[in-house]
């Protein structure tokens, strides 16, 4: 009788694959109550910047009515400007961002995937584009959750932070969540 080699299982296959899948699923839907806080957050960065813009120099008051005007009407318009879908692709994004800690690279991934979000590839790079976030921060983040809840080695979190099969953080992304883990 040969020896036996232990044959290695398929990522897909293992328990821990599918743990993540469902939180990244329960993650994905937001309450709406947030939606309204989010709306009504927007409202009041308008009025500020008109406050702003009224108080920056001594003019008359039809002068300032004037200019918070346009500084609310070009709001609209640049809101009017961008597709219903590539707002949605930028709030999806953003949430993956904020919430799952994901890299870049896997937000865009799971926005245009078939069994993910399903948008559009111009959609997605308009959200990436458009999307400002500490991507270091994100990759600590992921590695102090492996190292808590898998009791992950070192050297299995990098691997992990930087595979095209887990995080896809950039190797100066996942280096910098090694060096700062805890």
């Amino acid at each position: 009788m040969g020896s036996k080699e232990k044959v290695k299982k398929p990522f897909y296959k293992k328990w821990w694959v599918w743990l993540i899948a469902i939180i990244v699923i329960g993650a994905i839907t937001t309450p709406e109550e947030e939606t309204e806080t989010e709306t009504a957050t927007d409202t009041t960065k308008t009025e500020v910047v008109e406050t702003e813009t009224a108080t920056e120099t001594p003019k008359t008051e039809t002068t300032a009515t004037k200019e918070s005007t346009e500084v609310e009407v070009e709001t609209e318009e640049k809101e009017d400007e961008v597709p219903r879908e590539y707002s949605a692709a930028l709030q999806k994004a953003e949430s993956y961002a904020q919430d799952m800690h994901m890299s870049k690279k896997a937000i865009h991934d799971q926005l245009v995937s078939e069994y993910g979000e399903q948008f559009p590839e111009d959609a997605a790079q308009y959200a990436m584009e458009n999307l400002e976030h500490d991507w270091k921060a994100n990759a600590l983040k992921k590695a102090e959750s492996y190292a808590e809840q898998m009791s992950m080695s070192t050297s299995a979190i990098y691997d992990q932070l930087v595979s095209e099969y887990g995080e896809q953080f950039t190797a100066e992304e996942a280096q910098y969540a090694i060096d700062n883990l805890k």
